[in-house]
């Protein structure tokens, strides 16, 4: 039976706006994406489906054209759209760690850098510099590597962080392969960064490795 046939409390729309969107499944909230189903398959049915085939959602949205489109009823406008309202998402969460907002926790700089950095096929070596307040002055790609290695120039990093007065500064860089443990060259690399900050009275309060979806503290784990 087709979702036009369902109770209207029922309909993944009607609710998303009588109840709010936190009251729908995640096959629900597809559904809504959809639009429409395929022959024998309501858009609530098709998204299910669609669930089970990729096993989460995120694996799902992080899914490449060719994957995407393997799938019937879904072709290169609806990857497309898909990719258009994931962007928009990534740009709104970005807003509000924008310049002059305040670092208020590890997990708000986790998250930032998760945006940032998860699912890039490069190595990429970012920098957060700071206040004394902690509110960000400037948040850059410092480096672009391959896909296991990125050179880093700790000269680089200084010079950047007395150009905008920074009294701190905040690393990260991913690692394509998804694993997140520091290797011993991240380990050498941040303590030669901290070493040349600290000449210059400006603190690295800490390193961060994105990996899929963990993120490793070199803070937390006392490696600083």
């Amino acid at each position: 039976m087709g979702i036009q046939n369902w109770p209207k409390s029922d309909r993944p729309r009607e609710k998303l706006i009588h109840r709010g969107p936190a009251s729908l499944s995640d096959a629900e909230l597809l559904a809504i994406f959809l639009r429409t189903g395929v022959k024998g398959k309501s858009a609530v049915e098709l998204a299910r489906e669609l669930q089970e085939l990729h096993g989460s959602i995120g694996a799902l949205l992080e899914a490449d054209l060719a994957t995407f489109t393997s799938f019937r009823g879904l072709g290169e406008a609806k990857y497309a759209q898909l990719q258009a309202v994931l962007e928009l998402t990534r740009r709104h969460l970005l807003e509000s760690h924008d310049r002059g907002d305040e670092i208020t926790s590890p997990e708000a700089i986790r998250k930032f850098l998760q945006l940032q950095l998860r699912n890039q096929e490069r190595e990429i070596f970012y920098g957060v510099f700071l206040d004394n307040r902690h509110r960000i002055l400037r948040s850059d790609p410092l480096f672009m590597g391959s896909i296991s290695s990125a050179t880093v120039h700790v000269r680089e990093i200084v010079k950047g962080a007395l150009a905008c007065n920074a009294a701190a500064v905040i690393v990260a860089h991913n690692h394509p392969s998804g694993i997140a443990e520091p290797s011993s060259a991240d380990l050498k690399i941040t303590k030669r960064i901290r070493e040349a900050l600290e000449l210059v009275d400006i603190r690295l309060l800490d390193h961060f490795v994105v990996a899929e979806n963990r993120v490793e503290s070199f803070a937390e784990r006392g490696l600083l």
